[in-house]
C-alpha cells in the first residue's frame, strides 16, 4: 500500500519546486553570459527539445505506470535494477552537501536582521586593508585605474570567506569545526525532517509556500533591480547575442549539461513523485508544463541577477566581467555586495537568502523522498517505523556532512559536487532510456501511456524517435564532451592534491558500478 497525493496541485508544485533549484538562479545566467548571451538560447532550446523534455516525460510516465519507487520499479527488467540503486546513491550523496548550502543561507538570513547588513561595511574584524565599500565617488569611477579596481575587495568577500567559511589554505589542512555552521546544519536537518516525517501528505502542503514564494521574490527583485542606475547595462551583457560563439563546441556542451541538470531527471525523484499519482493522471500535460515553467524560471532569473550586477558594476567602476560569478560566488559574494547599496538593504538581503532557502529545501525534499521511498519499497519492514527510519537517515547524512562544516568545508563541498553528480547521472540516464526503449520496448511503453491518459500521445512518432535514438545518442555525446573537457577539481583557482581527486572519482565510480554490479549479481 502506497500513499498518494491529496491533490493534483500537490504533485505539480512538488515537481516544480524540485526541478527549479539553485542552479536556475546561480548557474544558468552565468552560462548565458559566458556563452554568447542570447545566442546561448539557441543550443539551450534545441537540447531542451531533443533531450530534456523527452527524458523528463519518459521518467514521469515510467514512475506513474509502475507506481513503485526508484529501485522496485525495475521489475520490468531486473538486470537493470542497479540503475535505481545508482540514482538513489547519487541523491543520498548530494543531500549531504546540499544541506550545507542551506546552512550558509540560514547564516545570511540571520545576519540580515540588523539595521545595516554586516557585509556592507569595512570596519569588521574579518576585513582586510584592501576592503572598500561598494560605492565609489563619481570622479573615482571615471578615473580609477583598472588594476586598482581589481585590487579592491567587496566587504562581502571577506564576510563569506573569512567569517562564514574561515577557509584554510587547502583541503589538506582540515582546520577545526565551525560551531556556528554546525548549529545551522542541525537546524537545516531539523527543518527537512519536520517537513517530511508525515510523508507527502504534509510535504505536499509545504510546497504551496516553498515552491511559489521564490517567484514572488524574483519579480520583486527584478522590479527593484531595474530601477538602479546601470541595471540596463547588466541586462545588455546578459542578452546581447554573439553568434560566433555557436562555433565553439564548449557552448553546445554547456547548454546540454545545463538542460540535463536543471530538469532533474535520473535522480530517482521524478520516479518517486510520479509513482504517487493516480493511474489515469494526464502525465503528458504535466511533463510539458513543468519543463516550460522550469526553463522560463531560468530565463527570468537571468534578468534578476544581471540587472543587480549591472548596478553593482556601475557603482564600483568595474566592468561587469569583474563582478559576474556563478555558484556560491554569485549567491554569497556578488549578489550580497549588490543589494548592500539598495535602500532598506536588510530587507532585500533577507528576501534573497530566504528565496535561496526555499529553493534549496524543495530540491532537498525531493532527493530525500526519492531515497526513502526507494528503500521502503525494497525493505517493507521499515514502513512500520517510517518516522524512525527517516530520522536515522537524516542523522547519518548529518554525520557525513561534519567535514563540510570545518574550516576546509568548502573544499569538500566542491569536491563532492564536482564528481558525485555529473558523470554518474548521465550513466544512469542512458541506461534508463535504453532499457525502456530497447529492452522493455518503446511500442509497449507508448501503449502503457495510452492506457493512462486515454489516448496516444500527440506526435507519438517524435517521442518514439527521441527515446529510441536521438535522446540516448545525445546523452552519450554529452558524456563524451564531459570527458573531453574534463578538468581537475579546483576551488578559487586552488588545485586539489591527487588523493582528493582519487576520493572524488571513487565517489563517482561507486554509484556507477552499482549498474554492472547488480547485473552480474542477477546473472549469477
Amino acid at each position: 500500500d502506497r500513499e498518494t497525493w491529496d491533490k493534483k496541485l500537490d504533485f505539480m508544485l512538488s515537481c516544480i519546486g524540485y526541478a527549479v533549484g539553485l542552479g536556475n538562479i546561480w548557474r544558468f545566467p552565468y552560462l548565458c553570459y559566458k556563452n554568447g548571451g542570447g545566442a546561448f538560447l539557441i543550443p539551450y532550446f534545441i537540447f531542451l527539445l531533443i533531450c530534456g523534455i523527452p527524458l523528463f516525460f519518459l521518467e514521469l510516465s515510467f514512475g506513474q505506470f509502475g507506481a513503485l519507487g526508484p529501485a522496485a520499479i525495475w521489475k520490468i527488467a531486473p538486470i537493470f535494477k542497479g540503475v535505481g540503486y545508482c540514482m538513489m546513491f547519487i541523491s543520498f550523496v548530494v543531500c549531504i552537501y546540499y544541506n550545507v548550502i542551506i546552512a550558509y543561507s540560514l547564516h545570511f538570513i540571520f545576519n540580515s536582521f540588523t539595521s545595516v547588513v554586516p557585509w556592507s561595511t569595512c570596519g569588521n574584524y574579518w576585513n582586510s586593508k584592501f576592503c572598500r565599500t561598494n560605492t565609489l565617488p563619481e570622479i573615482t569611477r571615471i578615473k580609477i585605474q583598472p588594476l586598482c579596481v581589481k585590487t579592491i575587495k567587496f566587504p562581502s568577500i571577506p564576510q563569506y570567506r573569512t567569517k562564514v567559511l574561515r577557509l584554510t589554505d587547502s583541503i589538506d589542512n582540515i582546520g577545526g569545526i565551525q560551531w556556528e555552521l554546525m548549529g545551522l546544519l542541525v537546524l537545516a536537518w531539523i527543518i527537512v525532517f519536520v517537513c517530511l516525517f508525515k510523508g507527502v501528505k504534509w510535504s505536499g502542503k509545504v510546497v504551496y509556500f516553498t515552491a511559489t514564494f521564490p517567484y514572488v521574490v524574483l519579480f520583486i527583485l527584478l522590479i527593484r533591480g531595474s530601477m538602479e542606475e546601470g541595471a540596463i547595462n547588466g541586462i545588455h551583457y546578459y542578452l546581447t547575442p554573439n553568434i560566433t560563439k555557436l562555433q565553439d563546441v564548449k557552448v553546445w556542451s554547456d547548454a546540454a549539461v545545463q538542460i540535463f541538470y536543471s530538469l532533474g531527471a535520473a535522480w530517482g525523484v521524478l520516479l518517486s513523485y510520479s509513482s504517487l499519482n493516480k493511474f489515469h493522471n494526464n502525465v503528458y500535460r504535466d511533463a510539458l508544463s513543468i519543463c516550460v515553467v522550469n526553463c522560463c524560471t531560468s530565463f527570468l532569473a537571468g534578468f534578476v541577477v544581471f540587472s543587480v550586477l549591472g548596478a553593482l558594476a556601475y557603482q564600483t567602476g568595474r566592468d561587469i566581467a569583474d563582478v559576474v560569478d556563478q555558484g556560491a560566488g554569485l549567491a554569497f559574494v556578488a549578489y550580497p555586495a549588490a543589494v548592500a547599496n539598495l535602500p532598506i538593504a536588510p530587507l532585500w538581503a533577507f528576501l534573497f537568502f530566504f528565496m535561496l532557502l526555499n529553493l534549496g529545501l524543495d530540491s532537498q525534499f525531493g532527493m530525500i523522498e526519492g531515497v526513502v521511498s526507494g528503500l521502503l519499497d525494497e525493505f517493507p519492514i521499515f514502513k512500520r517505523n517510517r518516522v524512525k527510519f527517516l530520522a536515522g537517515l537524516c542523522f547519518i547524512q548529518f554525520l557525513l556532512a561534519i567535514p563540510m562544516v570545518t574550516e576546509s568545508g568548502m573544499y569538500w563541498v566542491t569536491l563532492i559536487d564536482w564528481y558525485a553528480s555529473g558523470f554518474p547521472l548521465m550513466c544512469a540516464a542512458v541506461c534508463e532510456i535504453t532499457c525502456i526503449a530497447w529492452v522493455y520496448g518503446v511500442d509497449r511503453f507508448l501503449y502503457d501511456i495510452k492506457c493512462m491518459i486515454g489516448r496516444t500521445p500527440f506526435l507519438w512518432q517524435w517521442w518514439k524517435a527521441t527515446w529510441s535514438f536521438i535522446t540516448p545518442l545525445c546523452i552519450l555525446l554529452i558524456m563524451v564532451a564531459h570527458l573531453c573537457f574534463y578538468s581537475p577539481v579546483t576551488y578559487n583557482k586552488i588545485a586539489y592534491p591527487s588523493w582528493a581527486e582519487v576520493v572524488g572519482w571513487m565517489a563517482a565510480m561507486f554509484s556507477i558500478m552499482m549498474i554492472p554490479g547488480w547485473a552480474i549479481y542477477q546473472l549469477l
